[in-house]
């Protein structure tokens, strides 16, 4: 039957098609729909994660799942990357945002993650996901 389809929790809603495209089969949206526990079960069950430099980062390493982390240097990853488990870090870490603490982008175009390739997340999860294990 193959691996389950991906798990997409979103703010923004449905993902955009990079996101879909990356993710393969259909993802299931479960934005706003967890508490934090379950959320914590779904990343669990999940052979890698990607994600943004936010709380389910640190809650994918809490439970020791591999992580991707689109990285937005607006705090240093030195001190905010996940901890605890296998990560990649994407993203210009070198950007005008760095170390502001941001909470939005200052930077016009967001030059430190426009430039991440959807091919350079699916190598990220490939580094970090054993062959032959459905993500």
């Amino acid at each position: 039957a193959g691996p389950p389809p991906p798990t997409v929790a979103s703010a923004a809603g449905p993902p955009p098609p990079t996101r879909a495209g990356v993710a393969g089969p259909p993802p299931a949206n479960v934005a706003g729909r967890t508490t934090l526990a379950q959320l914590a079960a779904v990343l669990a069950g999940a052979a890698c994660v990607v994600v943004g430099n936010t709380g389910p980062a640190h809650l994918a390493a809490a439970v020791r799942t591999p992580v991707v982390s689109l990285f937005a240097p607006v705090v240093p990853a030195e001190r905010w990357a996940p901890y605890g488990t296998a990560t990649v870090l994407l993203g210009d870490q070198d950007a005008p945002c760095r170390g502001t603490r941001a909470r939005e982008c200052p930077a016009p175009g967001h030059p430190c993650l426009t430039a991440v390739a959807p091919a350079s997340v699916v190598a990220a999860v490939d580094r970090l996901v054993p062959a032959g294990v459905g993500v």
